[in-house]
């Protein structure tokens, strides 16, 4: 886990190997190798002092390193037992078993999830996940397609997109909801069951586009 979310990033930049084919969307330039890189002398620094910058380098990725090491050990790994009993209890949410129920809100799901799917041969794969946020309202989000996209398995229907409040709740006729995305991978609700009933009507619409495009 750490080194395919830490040293392979690095390794790759070093070895001038592309992160996807084709031309980039956009630069990265604040990456860990581009930090370390902007701490050697400028050229035309008159103190071409190229070992005060290796300690700083070695500081900077020390402790960058040790902090990743400190979260997965203490956060990401403990995750997985939260993530894996919400798996195997996911009829009890919804009948359709796509629908993932969190309790404790905030931790790291998505990686879980699909390693879990994996390792417990899910006939189908989850599509939306309820979990309460800091405030005590409930998020519903979608899985994302896949570990490394932006793309949703089942974003929230588009006609709630970009919409708030009371102007969403007459919408959808769902009370208490707070928001959608605009690109409709996640979306409030005050309440847990409002959260998991726009959850539903998201799995119903599919289901209906699905019965008419066949």
């Amino acid at each position: 886990q750490l080194y395919e979310n830490f040293v392979e990033e690095i390794d790759a930049i070093d070895n001038g190997i592309a992160q996807a084919e084709g031309e980039p969307r956009y630069a990265l330039t604040t990456t860990l190798s581009a930090r370390v890189g902007h701490l050697n002398p400028r050229w035309n620094d008159p103190e071409q002092d190229t070992e005060a910058g290796f300690r700083r380098a070695l500081e900077l990725v020390g402790g960058e390193f040790l902090e990743r090491l400190d979260y997965y050990h203490r956060a990401w790994l403990p995750a997985r037992a939260l993530v894996e009993a919400a798996v195997r209890r996911r009829f009890e949410v919804d009948a359709s078993g796509a629908v993932l129920e969190l309790p404790r809100g905030g931790c790291p799901w998505k990686e879980h999830v699909f390693s879990l799917e994996q390792e417990l041969a899910l006939p189908t794969p989850l599509q939306l996940v309820l979990f309460p946020d800091r405030s005590g309202q409930w998020r519903v989000q979608s899985v994302p397609a896949g570990p490394h996209t932006f793309q949703s398995r089942l974003p929230l229907p588009e006609p709630w997109r970009g919409v708030r409040d009371e102007a969403l709740s007459r919408l959808t006729g769902i009370p208490g909801c707070v928001f959608v995305h605009a690109s409709g991978f996640i979306g409030g609700n005050r309440t847990r069951e409002g959260a998991l009933a726009m959850a539903r009507r998201a799995l119903a619409q599919r289901r209906e586009e699905g019965a008419q495009s066949g």
